[in-house]
């Protein structure tokens, strides 16, 4: 965005993309009209807001203010008229907590699409707070802090703690600064003894709604009309009025105070009060309240402000959508997932080779066990993406990771596959899934059978990097009578990979309702063969063993090699380069496997020489011995 006080030139219409975003709020109702650009910033052409109250009685009716709604009614369509004015490309407009939560909520959308020709989206507390979140990232250097991002609206407060610019919990609670004004001031707007209430009220809401969170932040960042009027109001008390609402910085000492002289005050006084909206004077006392147990709750001493939020959120998102990069290319799936990983901080090369075996497995599993092409995407970004958690804390990473790749909005993935791949990795160490589990509990029953599979796929595929040294090259799966049998390509003996790999197959065995065996292909051995023609084959290659020493000794590679490559046909790829996006092309594994079989032959290569050798040998024994007389 363009500073106000920068000169600014706009294009014309026809030069130009305009985009306006209308967000109705539970207490105003707010437009801007803005100018992408090509950085994906913006410059605003218009602003417009309208006080209306909608959720002025929504505690006690559960509806929206019969009054308020006419004044919504009139202001949207004056801003609708104003954005065509602009000629905008494209116009959204959602709503919030008020609309959402109103038995009239339906209503309120249809007479906006039928007297307005409006189309009203009504928003989660999840989609809002992360609008709210998207603003702050794209405003604060966030990296290397602990941060809490609040946005205090009239029905609802909306919470979403990150580190950094990853997310590592969203929470929405039912603090707005309209909703505890009706639930608790009296009509004078005094508080009285039901000040200490409404204060214990936010204190259960703040611990019951944010139990599940574990990060603890270091600084409180907010946005929404309750915090640009304290950053009003304490500016004006410094005697510093008109200072930049963006990043002005407020103690907790001064919050504290802020509190306790606006209580005392009459609904009057506060309409006087230096830096204060006379419209906001009657709901203030209630919104920084908020504010004051939020930071009590979180025990941090400095929130800084924000003077944008979720409407500019709504922008960003417009602009990314409509100048960015589609989400659903396939590159920009890989460079999110490689950007995430490395932003957490975790082991990208052994998340890849993770990714890489996982991949394998399941590409010789596809068709019989309800497993699809589609599944592979979702299990390597798991995989690469299974360790995220280390970002907050060692011990239950695996937790954190799930909610960590939950809240992550990876480009090129829709929020159903993110749910797959958060789950997914949770289970890549620790308890089995269980229902009573709530993200995995939530999943459909197919969904449910799916996670547990891909999970199970992935703790093997875990196991055989135990050693951190990416020494095993690919796993040839068989299937023979009630078992799965994983064959290690590997140049020297994986014993510690393969250790870790057979402590893990618990979660796999319950999932494909197969015993597994797992054994290294170890080119200098005979290969023991999967099934009786099979065996009928070997049998007849040792007996022409001495005729045909070369075959012998290249067998075992080409029984591990030989039927990976006709897997790979089958199914697309077995084995992925490290650089190859979670899709990888047919061709990039076809080249994975020739490089996999060049190794391998390598490996035999002595093996053969030893074979020749042994042959000569015999052959000159025979030519030493004496023949016997007839």
């Amino acid at each position: 965005m363009t500073p106000h006080n920068e000169p600014q030139q706009f294009l014309s219409p026809e030069l130009s993309h305009r985009l306006a975003a209308i967000d109705i709020g539970s207490n105003s109702l707010r437009l801007i009209v803005a100018e992408a650009l090509r950085d994906g910033q913006y410059r605003v052409l218009d602003e417009e807001k309208e006080t209306t109250r909608l959720a002025g009685k929504l505690s006690s009716t559960r509806r929206l203010d019969p009054e308020a709604v006419e004044r919504a009614m009139t202001a949207l369509m004056r801003m609708k008229q104003i954005a065509e004015g602009y000629q905008v490309n494209e116009l959204k407009c959602i709503a919030t907590c008020a609309v959402r939560e109103a038995d009239d909520g339906e209503e309120f959308r249809r007479r906006c699409k039928q007297e307005i020709g409006l189309d009203v989206e009504v928003i989660s507390g999840e989609q809002e707070a992360h609008l709210a979140f998207f603003s702050v990232a794209r405003a604060f250097q966030l990296e290397g802090k602990d941060v809490a991002v609040c946005d205090i609206g009239g029905g609802s407060t909306e919470i979403i703690l990150a580190s950094g610019n990853i997310v590592e919990a969203v929470c929405t609670t039912p603090l707005g600064a309209v909703r505890l004004t009706e639930m608790f001031a009296d009509e004078q707007g005094q508080y009285g003894d039901d000040y200490e209430k409404m204060v214990e009220w936010i204190d259960r809401e703040l611990k019951r709604r944010t139990k599940q969170a574990i990060l603890r932040p270091h600084l409180l960042i907010g946005s929404g009309g309750t915090f640009t009027a304290l950053a009003d109001m304490i500016a004006a008390g410094r005697g510093q009025p008109g200072m930049p609402r963006r990043g002005f910085e407020v103690t907790r000492a001064e919050v504290s105070h802020m509190v306790d002289r606006l209580r005392k005050m009459s609904a009057k006084a506060r309409r006087t009060v230096p830096g204060l909206s006379p419209d906001r004077a009657d709901i203030i006392t209630a919104g920084v309240t908020i504010i004051d147990r939020l930071m009590q709750h979180f025990r941090v001493n400095r929130v800084q402000v924000h003077d944008r939020g979720v409407r500019d959120g709504l922008l960003l998102t417009m602009i990314d959508r409509t100048l960015g990069p589609q989400g659903d290319n396939p590159h920009d799936q890989e460079a999110a997932i490689e950007r995430f990983a490395l932003t957490c901080g975790t082991d990208v090369k052994h998340g890849k080779q993770v990714a890489k075996l996982a991949g394998m497995m399941l590409s010789q599993l596809i068709g019989t066990h309800e497993l699809t092409t589609e599944d592979r995407p979702l299990l390597e970004a798991a995989a690469r993406l299974q360790d995220v958690g280390y970002l907050i804390n060692y011990d239950q990473h695996h937790k954190h990771s799930y909610h960590l790749i939950l809240n992550s909005r990876l480009a090129g993935f829709k929020p159903g596959d993110l749910e797959i791949i958060a789950n997914v990795a949770r289970y890549h160490r620790g308890s089995l899934p269980k229902k009573k589990h709530s993200g995995y509990g939530r999943l459909s029953k197919a969904d449910r059978k799916r996670v547990k599979k891909l999970a199970g796929i992935l703790r093997i595929a875990g196991g055989l990097d135990r050693s951190n040294s990416q020494n095993v090259q690919g796993v040839q799966v068989v299937e023979h009578e009630g078992k799965i049998m994983l064959r290690v390509v590997a140049q020297t003996n994986p014993e510690v990979d393969i250790w870790a790999a057979d402590r893990r197959t618990e979660l796999f065995e319950e999932a494909f309702g197969a015993k597994v065996e797992i054994a290294w292909a170890d080119p200098n051995m005979p290969e023991e063969p999967a099934n009786a023609a099979a065996h009928e084959a070997a049998a007849a290659e040792r007996a022409s063993a001495d005729a045909q020493p070369e075959e012998s000794a290249s067998t075992s590679v080409e029984a591990v090699v030989g039927d990976e490559s006709a897997a790979a046909d089958d199914s697309a790829s077995l084995v992925d380069s490290d650089n190859s996006s979670p899709s990888a092309s047919a061709q990039d594994d076809d080249a994975e496997l020739s490089s996999i079989s060049e190794s391998a032959e390598s490996v035999a290569a002595p093996n053969s020489n030893k074979s020749d050798e042994k042959s000569r040998r015999r052959r000159d024994a025979k030519s030493r011995k004496p023949s016997k007389a007839k």
